[in-house]
Formats: structure tokens, C-alpha cells, sequence
């Protein structure tokens, strides 16, 4: 009779207290909601938001299922606790400390974590996807700047995704296609992303959030993600709306040709000392690991794979066949200094000729028109222009074109509020918005928004960062930023009381937010230089 009754008393407890269509019926400490797979038991946070950490939307993509689409997760009995990060996915700290709060490192990290505001509603509330940054071979979910706290105390259900990653992620080979049922490989990670989407479709209303009104957004390698998935034919009708912060699909980090992945594929076998796909899924993750990162971890590249993308981007976009959905998208101001142009050289009129010459060869004379300087003192300003261009600002330029054609609504922003000085000596920031332990001085602040520094602004994720002394300035920028995303997320549309008009972009009229201490709408004024760098791509 005992063993009937406990299983009794714990149906009792999550029909007593899960969470219903209209929202949260509280009642306990720690709340209880009913997936698709089994019961999660919650933890209510000092603020009251409510998370659901760790939460498994696919099996382990291990052994046989190493370098598989994403397999179903299987159902479990009782209550599973979701009160930590789950495992990140393999990776070497390419960027620095990323400040993970993750369940360690592992091939088993397809997990994915919820906040919910912890009122009842009385109406499903509107969902935040984030993807997060790291060049597709480095990041976690578990990041403090990307947490959905903040967000959820807005209203929103946020969540943040795990997703493979580099040679685990994104590895194609000609083995792979062959056994493959969709005679495709490679975009495992790209595939996570999208079961991650499947497992909102049919289990957010149970944590309060509307299945209808879904909009993802994602950083970097997230929002080329995000540009991503709004092309897949996996994808694109789970979306809503759209969050680009630097980067699209078009330009940077592009897809190459299915048969150019799985060369690549082949090479990092035989660097790998492996001839077959059961030797190299025989080779424990660590060793795999280590390998990838000697062989290096950026030439495991997107492949236009006829599944996820059943043909380039660049066509998807040029033909309007994407994700039909509102976008908010931008870049920073200094997504890259000179040195990305000039390396050691001084930012000098001559140097910065010089290396334009040696880049573009015969088209130099066109690049000096439209990246013009007159003098030493411009040579600084208009190197980190055109490295920042070359980088990944061309990339959300192009997607935000093609966009507007779409006749949704598109808005497009500009983020130019440098980061305050670091606290200690030691330490200098890294690309993807880590920490990198340096012996000598403290930097200097930055003169722009460089790569990533907008991240804890648009998230309202400050005090999450111990690393910058934020002023009251930063506060302010970030309360802007937020309510513009807030506003976005719930109502398509950036615009709202106390806020500055934010204009949509159309095929007529070209304006852009400036987000700063003062945040204004902005003429475009450098279209000429976008053209130029469409004309290089050839697409």
C-alpha cells in the first residue's frame, strides 16, 4: 500500500501546483510544472521570478548519436529538480573566462533553462529565445549576461539555449551525409537550435509563456543564429520576431558548399589519425577536443547542407523566402579597431593606404573613396570603420536590407556607449565579451561600443558583470536599451512611453537609433560603404 501512496501524493502535489495556460497557481517554495517528458520542480528566486535551469530538450548527442541530428528526450519518472545550469558544450577557452555558472563541461549539454515572471497572468505571456555568442565555437546559456531574470521581472518568459559547438557542432564528413536520412551533415548545432524551438512550441504554455508570440534573439554567433533560422525551412515558422546584435548569416561566418564542410571533415580525421566515422566517434570528447583545437576549431564551417538550408542564404533572402517576421538589429560602433586593419602599424594616413592597397589590390583606388581619409588624424576613425565593416557590420547591414522587403517591420540601431574602465589591474576584455588575465597595466577605456559590450545593456544584466565599474550613465543606457527590447518583444514594435520615437527603416528612408547617454534617431550616411563591400561578396 506505502509504494501506491507516494506516487499518489506526488500526482496530488503537480496538479495542485503547476502551471496552467492563464499562468502560475502558487502555493509552494518551489513551484512544479509538467513538460511533455516529465514533472520539474523550480526555484523561486529573491526577485520572485521563477527559473527552470537545466532543462533537457534533447538525448545526449553521444556515441552513436555524436554528430546526429537532435534525438528526443526520453520521458522520466517523479520530479526531476531544475535548480542548476546544466553541463556547457564541449569547448576550449578560445575567448577567456566567459563566467560560466555551468554543470561542467560535456558532449551531454543539450539543455536549456526558463525564467517566469511569478504573478499569475491572465493571458500567455510573450517568449524570449537567446542564442548566445562565441564564433559557434565557445559559449554557454549559463552566462550571467545573457540571464532571463531581468527579463522575466519585465513580464516575459525568457530563456537561454545550449547548443553544439565546433567540431561536435558543426563537423560534416561524407560519412555523415551517407548515413544520414536526410543524406545531409554538419548544422548539428544549427539543428539543437531549432529542436530548442520544437520543445518552446509544445511546452511553454505550460510555464506561462504563448507559443504564438516567440521571438528570438542572439548575439555574435547568435545572431547569425538567429538569421539563420529565420531562413531554415526547420525554423522559420516558429518565430514571431527577431533580435540581430551583430552579425547575420549574410556575410559573416557564411555557409559554405556541402562538399567543401565535408572536405574538411575529411582533413580533421586524418589530423585526428582517424580513417573512419567509427574511429573518430570512438575517440573519447576530450581527445576529440584537443584535436580540433591543434587542427583549429573555426574550420568546421556552416554548410548549405540541403536539409537545414536547403540552398545558400544569400538565395533564401534575395528570393523573400525567409521567416516573414518584425527585426530589431544593429551593430556597435567599434566592432573592430584599427589593429584589425593595420595590426602593430600606427593609424596613420600612409599606413592605412597602405595596407587598403595591399588588401584589394586594383580596387583600392574604389575603397579609398568611400573610406576616405583626408589626414593622420582621420586614419584611426575610419581604419576601425572598415574593420568593423570587414568583421561584421556589412553582415547585419545585408540582412537588414534584405529584410525590409519583407514589408515588416524592421528597425535598425546603432550602439555607441563605450564601457566603463575595469575595476582591477590583470585583466583586459576579450572579443566575445570575456575576461582575458593580463601582467600588465589596465587598459585604457574603450573610445567606442566594441564587439559584445552592449550584451549586459540590452539584457538589464549589469550587476551580473563585477568586471566594469558601472556608473550611472551605464545604468542609464541600459534602462533605454532594455525597455526598447522589452517593448519589441512584447508588441513588435520598439516605441513607448518616456522613450525617444524609433523610427522603422523602409526601401525609402534609411534611420537608425543611436543608443547612448542621449539616444536618438539618426540619418543613414554611410550606405556607399555597405554597397561596395555587397559588390566584394558577390552575392
Amino acid at each position: 500500500m506505502k509504494k501506491l501512496i507516494a506516487p499518489l501524493l506526488l500526482l496530488m502535489v503537480i496538479g495542485s501546483f503547476s502551471f496552467k495556460k492563464s499562468g502560475l497557481v502558487s502555493g509552494m517554495d518551489d513551484p512544479i510544472v509538467r513538460t511533455a517528458n516529465g514533472s520539474l520542480q523550480g526555484v523561486v528566486e529573491k526577485s520572485g521570478v521563477i527559473s527552470f535551469k537545466g532543462i533537457p530538450f534533447g538525448a545526449p548527442p553521444v556515441g552513436e548519436l555524436r554528430w546526429r541530428e537532435p534525438q528526443p528526450v526520453k520521458n522520466w519518472e517523479g520530479l526531476r529538480k531544475a535548480d542548476h545550469f546544466g553541463p556547457r558544450a564541449m569547448q576550449t577557452a578560445v575567448f577567456g573566462d566567459m563566467g560560466f555558472r555551468s554543470d561542467g563541461m560535456s558532449e551531454d549539454c543539450l539543455y536549456l533553462n526558463v525564467w517566469t515572471p511569478s504573478a499569475k497572468s491572465k493571458k500567455l505571456l510573450p517568449v524570449l529565445v537567446y542564442f548566445y555568442g562565441g564564433g559557434f565555437v565557445a559559449g554557454d546559456g549559463s552566462e550571467s549576461r545573457y540571464d532571463g531574470e531581468s527579463m522575466a521581472k519585465h513580464g516575459i518568459v525568457a530563456l537561454t539555449v545550449n547548443y553544439r559547438l565546433g567540431v561536435f557542432g558543426f563537423m560534416a564528413h561524407p560519412e555523415l551525409t551517407k548515413e544520414s536520412p536526410y543524406k545531409a551533415s554538419g548544422n548539428y548545432g544549427l539543428l539543437d537550435q531549432a529542436a530548442a524551438l520544437k520543445w518552446v512550441k509544445e511546452n511553454i504554455a505550460m510555464f506561462g509563456g504563448d507559443p504564438s508570440r516567440v521571438t528570438i534573439a542572439g548575439e555574435s554567433a547568435g545572431s547569425i543564429s538567429v538569421s539563420a533560422l529565420m531562413a531554415s525551412p526547420l525554423s522559420k515558422k516558429l518565430i514571431s520576431a527577431a533580435i540581430g546584435e551583430s552579425g547575420s548569416i549574410l556575410g559573416t561566418l557564411s555557409a559554405a558548399p556541402l562538399a567543401k564542410a565535408e572536405a574538411a571533415g575529411v582533413e580533421f580525421g586524418k589530423a585526428a589519425g582517424a580513417s573512419t566515422l567509427a574511429e573518430l566517434r570512438a575517440i573519447p570528447a576530450d581527445r576529440l577536443l584537443a584535436a580540433a583545437a591543434k587542427f583549429n576549431p573555426f574550420r568546421f564551417p556552416i554548410a548549405i547542407d540541403g536539409h537545414f538550408f536547403p540552398e545558400d542564404p544569400f538565395a533564401i533572402y534575395a528570393a523573400n523566402q525567409q521567416a516573414q517576421v518584425p527585426l530589431l538589429a544593429g551593430w556597435n560602433n567599434e566592432e573592430s579597431n584599427f589593429r584589425g586593419l593595420l595590426g602593430a602599424a600606427k593609424p596613420t594616413k600612409e599606413n592605412f593606404e597602405a595596407a587598403v592597397k595591399k588588401i584589394y589590390g586594383e580596387k583600392a583606388d574604389e575603397v579609398l573613396k568611400v573610406y576616405h581619409v583626408s589626414n593622420d588624424a582621420e586614419a584611426e576613425q575610419v581604419a576601425t570603420d572598415l574593420a568593423g565593416d570587414r568583421f561584421i557590420s556589412f553582415s547585419t547591414w545585408k540582412w537588414i536590407d534584405q529584410q525590409v522587403k519583407s514589408n515588416k517591420p524592421v528597425y535598425r540601431y546603432l550602439y555607441s556607449h563605450p564601457r566603463p574602465p575595469m575595476r582591477e589591474a590583470g585583466s583586459a576584455p576579450g572579443l566575445a565579451g570575456g575576461v582575458v588575465k593580463s601582467s600588465g597595466p589596465v587598459p585604457p577605456p574603450d573610445k567606442g561600443a566594441v564587439h559584445s559590450a552592449e550584451i549586459e545593456y540590452a539584457m538589464g544584466n549589469l550587476d551580473g558583470n563585477k568586471v566594469f565599474a558601472w556608473t550611472a550613465d551605464d545604468y542609464a543606457v541600459s534602462k533605454t536599451m532594455q525597455a526598447y527590447f522589452v517593448n519589441f518583444i512584447k508588441s513588435h514594435s520598439p516605441n513607448g512611453k518616456g522613450l525617444p520615437d524609433w523610427p522603422a527603416v523602409t526601401t525609402e528612408k534609411v534611420v537608425f537609433m543611436n543608443i547612448n547617454v542621449t539616444t536618438k534617431p539618426e540619418q543613414e550616411r554611410n550606405r556607399e560603404r555597405y554597397l561596395f563591400l555587397e559588390r566584394e561578396v558577390g552575392k
